[in-house]
Formats: C-alpha cells, structure tokens, sequence
C-alpha cells in the first residue's frame, strides 16, 4: 500500500471533522493512544485524490485491513455492495452496538459487508471495548 503525504492543515481539518475517531469501527484516538490514520475512501490505487471530500480517519487496523477495497460480497444474499463512506452515509443507519457495547451489527447490506471485510469485531476490539465503556466515552452517541 502506497502512502501518499496529507497536508498538516487538512489532516487536522479531517481529524477534527471525524471527531477523532475510526470512521469504521468508532475506536476513539483518545482511548486507544495510537494517532489515526488519513484514510482514501477511494483508495488511490482507484484513482481516488488527496482531497478533503475522499478522506476520514481510520485506525490503523482498518485502513490496512481495506486496503484498496471499495466494495465486497454480502455474505447473505451474496451481491456486490459497497462499503460504508464514512464522509457520505451516517454510521448509526447502517451499523448498531451489541447490548453491551462489544460487538457492531450490521443493519444493512452495507453494514454486513463493511463489518466482515474490515474485520470489525475483530478479538483485539472486542477485548477493549468493555473497558473502553467503562470510561464513559465509549461508545459515542453521535
């Protein structure tokens, strides 16, 4: 995967707009102590560009695992579907929390196959969310 170079200014400007947070799995950069990546949604490789409208945050788990993905099969009905564009479609209408905070449920299509491609309620996530919740900040309610 090719890193392209993000400027100071417009790194900040997308931090600030994805609230300092996975645009995927909503990890908070304040509680996992790692900085964010700046994630393509249309990854380069596509033909995707280095401009506000085409980037998000994205944990550095995330980012790798969709690499230069844009879409995947949907495990129950098994058509092609996009993935979720964090900067375009709302989180909340696609995904859900488990009662308890551990785990996201896809409620869509989109959902379904972004959880599994990205890898979503991968164990290293599912491990920390409960502590995540208890600090309060977790998950977010926006």
């Amino acid at each position: 995967m090719r890193h392209t170079y993000v400027r100071k200014k417009l790194r900040e400007k997308v931090a600030q707009q994805a609230r300092y947070r996975c645009g995927y799995c909503l990890s908070p950069e304040l509680l996992t102590g790692r900085p964010m990546d700046i994630e393509h949604i249309v990854p380069v490789a596509l033909g995707g560009l280095t401009q506000e409208d085409n980037l998000w945050l994205a944990c550095s788990l995330c980012n790798t695992t969709k690499n230069d993905r844009i879409s995947a099969n949907d495990s129950l009905t098994g058509k092609r579907v996009g993935l979720f564009n964090p900067r375009q479609q709302v989180w909340r209408e696609h995904f859900e929390w488990s009662e308890d905070a551990t785990y996201i449920i896809g409620k869509t299509a989109i959902g379904r196959v972004t959880i599994e491609a990205l890898q979503l309620n991968r164990q290293s996530l599912i491990n920390s969310r409960p502590q995540w919740c208890k600090t309060g900040l977790f998950p977010p309610q926006d």
